[in-house]
């Protein structure tokens, strides 16, 4: 069912979901208490969760401090399909870990792993080694965002189709990297090109809503040239990074965030110097997104073929 209001968000209550879902900012956002996540949750907590974050995009759990690599994995294998990185390895079997002192400080809006057509449905991310300050992350609604375009804004971005890649411009993306991390990004996240053409408006396979497919990825329009591309890409991803499109998160360790990367973006603040952040993300299958004229997305690079024969 499609929210065509904002005002349903707050005031309605989430109908059929027997959990305790509070919600933290006004347009994303709930908190979800008194559940433990684990693979030993039943079915119709499962369902009930799922549906949760279809509504509000992101979900926290606080104080999950019993999961433990193994349990997170778990946890993602019973809630969806787990997604490898196509090209940073993982530690354990999933398990994807961000560690501030080998320099994983994702300080760009995104979301994840868009250079592929089948990108993650949703994201499970555990707070394991947290700053006493700082180091939040910010998650934006991208429905939201879509639905506060100017109409004439809203039928140019219907129409329009973007090049995503993980070949992006590392330097200019993080000016104060050091060699080693520019070294690094180079031989490990984009030791294999990928390009994916997709819609800027997929719709949103579960809850119907159109939603905006941007992002840190999005290398160019098709169609337009690089300088149109960028100032066009630059208004529409404003109506995203709208701080009344957001909720912050300030973590705590053993909190769990789990959001919808088919209708958000996020952002994490390197905003704590030296101090030590580590979080453990473990990602899950999506599917290839559907524009509102029908067309899905298609692959680039590697081929299409190419891609096959590493699935198989």
């Amino acid at each position: 069912m499609t929210v065509s209001t904002r005002s349903a968000y707050l005031n309605t209550p989430d109908p059929g979901i027997p959990l305790d879902v509070v919600p933290v900012g006004g347009r994303i956002g709930a908190e979800v208490r008194g559940v433990a996540l684990s693979a030993d949750l039943p079915p119709e907590t499962l369902a009930a969760i799922r549906a949760a974050l279809v509504r509000h995009k992101v979900l926290f759990f606080r104080g999950q401090h019993h999961l433990d690599d193994a349990g997170q994995e778990a946890f993602g294998q019973a809630f969806g399909t787990p997604f490898e990185h196509p090209t940073v390895p993982s530690r354990g079997n999933f398990l994807f870990e961000l560690d501030s002192h080998h320099g994983a400080r994702a300080n760009h809006w995104h979301t994840d792993i868009t250079f592929v057509p089948a990108y993650p449905f949703a994201s499970i991310l555990r707070g394991v080694t947290i700053p006493p300050a700082g180091g939040d992350t910010v998650w934006a609604n991208t429905v939201a965002a879509y639905q506060d375009l100017p109409e004439p804004l809203r039928e140019l971005a219907d129409g329009l189709r973007a090049i995503h890649t993980n070949a992006y411009d590392y330097a200019a993306e993080r000016p104060d990297a050091t060699e080693e991390q520019r070294k690094r990004f180079a031989a490990v996240f984009a030791r294999v090109v990928y390009e994916t053409e997709h819609p800027v408006v997929r719709v949103h396979p579960e809850s119907g809503e159109r939603t905006l497919l941007l992002g840190g990825f999005v290398k160019q329009f098709v169609g337009l040239p690089q300088a149109d591309s960028k100032a066009l890409y630059d208004r529409l991803q404003s109506y995203v990074t709208r701080l009344e499109n957001s909720v912050r998160w300030r973590w705590s360790e053993g909190d769990v965030a789990i959001w919808d990367n088919r209708a958000t973006q996020h952002y994490a603040i390197d905003d704590y110097g030296d101090q030590h952040r580590v979080v453990r993300r473990v990602t899950l299958a999506g599917d290839v997104p559907i524009g509102v004229d029908g067309q899905s997305s298609r692959a680039i690079l590697p081929a299409p073929e190419a891609l096959l024969e590493a699935a198989e």
